[in-house]
């Protein structure tokens, strides 16, 4: 499936920001079924400088800095990408031989999917993530069966309901009111996951929605998306994250679809942020954030490129392709395509 991606990120302040600074995660990465054809960023006003770099998960992370009063801030990232088909492994492995792996072993190898079985600073430890797991997770059952399980299970009894919860909202409080966002059943599911013992880790990216019968694909009217992965270690090396979108139902390796779009992998929503900054001035300030994921008609397809042709391009093509930073809260859509 060849999709377009398009996402705008408008700030308005007032009075106007002196200067500023930040970070943004809008590059999608390259995966087993997912390469990116192109991508550009543009920022306006145009940045004083830009630098990218990798983060620690593998993620493209941006910098850039305004030194240059303004009262709007336009963030406008622009990908093509190729996805193919995903599917569902099998594994057989107990989920307690996953927990007992995991826990600490004087002289043990170390396990780099063991930094997603802590908390992190959205994603707490806490008695009831791992009460209403352990329906799912019965003595002897397979870890991917048991992960699946507890996703059908979130999917069914919590409600979707837009504007429930903030960017900010505690896992625990979505868990207690059985309502929220994908941000917030990502977390959730997450949470549950740690609570027993086991990695799980935080995915944000896009999905592609179809309008209602009757009726037109607004440009924009989209959404961020976000979904959860579970650590399976008897799976292949490379193909061990398996990935559970609890807002949807669905599952899958390396995405839960081929009409999914993977942006960028954290231990929680903190870490890949699409945009954040620190501003002087602009007390106050309005959001506005466009989404549209749309197929590709065959003659608009670029050639393929691999990563670093796709870099240097965007690199020369202009300085004001960046990515950004600022508490850009991730607008979610329960759609099932």
């Amino acid at each position: 499936m060849r999709l377009q991606v398009t996402h705008e990120t408008v700030y308005d302040y007032l009075p106007a920001v002196e200067t500023a600074q930040h970070m943004a995660y809008l590059t999608p990465l390259n995966t087993a079924t997912q390469t990116v054809l192109s991508h550009s960023l543009q920022v306006s006003p145009e940045p004083a400088q830009i630098h990218r770099a990798q983060d620690v998960f593998g993620n493209t992370r941006s910098f850039f800095s305004l030194q240059v009063p303004h009262t709007r801030l336009q963030v406008l990232a622009a990908s093509q990408l190729v996805t193919h088909a995903v599917h569902l492994p099998r594994s057989n492995i107990a989920w307690e031989a996953v927990r007992e792996h995991f826990r600490y072993q004087a002289g043990a190898p170390f396990d780099a999917a063991n930094e997603f079985v802590f908390v992190s600073p959205m994603v707490p430890r806490h008695a009831e993530f791992s009460a209403y797991a352990r329906a799912s997770f019965s003595t002897g059952a397979g870890l991917l069966a048991a992960a699946i399980h507890l996703m059908h299970r979130i999917h069914s009894d919590f409600t979707y309901e837009s504007q429930s919860t903030e960017v900010n909202t505690p896992a625990l409080e979505a868990l207690a009111q059985r309502k929220g966002v994908c941000q917030d059943f990502a977390h959730i599911l997450i949470a549950c996951l740690r609570g027993m013992g086991l990695p799980a880790r935080y995915v944000s990216g896009y999905l592609l929605t179809e309008p209602a019968p009757g009726t037109v694909k607004l440009r924009g009217s989209d959404a961020s998306h976000a979904w959860a992965s579970v650590y399976v270690p008897d799976l292949p090396r490379g193909e061990r994250w398996v990935d559970l979108d609890p807002t949807n139902d669905r599952a899958g390796w390396p995405s839960p679809g081929e009409d999914y779009v993977t942006l960028a992998l954290g231990r929680d929503f903190s870490d890949v942020s699409p945009i954040r900054g620190v501003i002087h001035g602009g007390a106050s300030h309005t959001l506005q954030v466009g989404v549209t994921v749309e197929p590709v008609p065959e003659t608009l397809v670029f050639p393929h490129q691999s990563q670093s042709q796709s870099q240097s391009q965007n690199q020369s093509q202009s300085q004001r392709q960046s990515q950004n930073l600022n508490d850009d809260k991730p607008q979610q859509d329960r759609n099932t395509p």
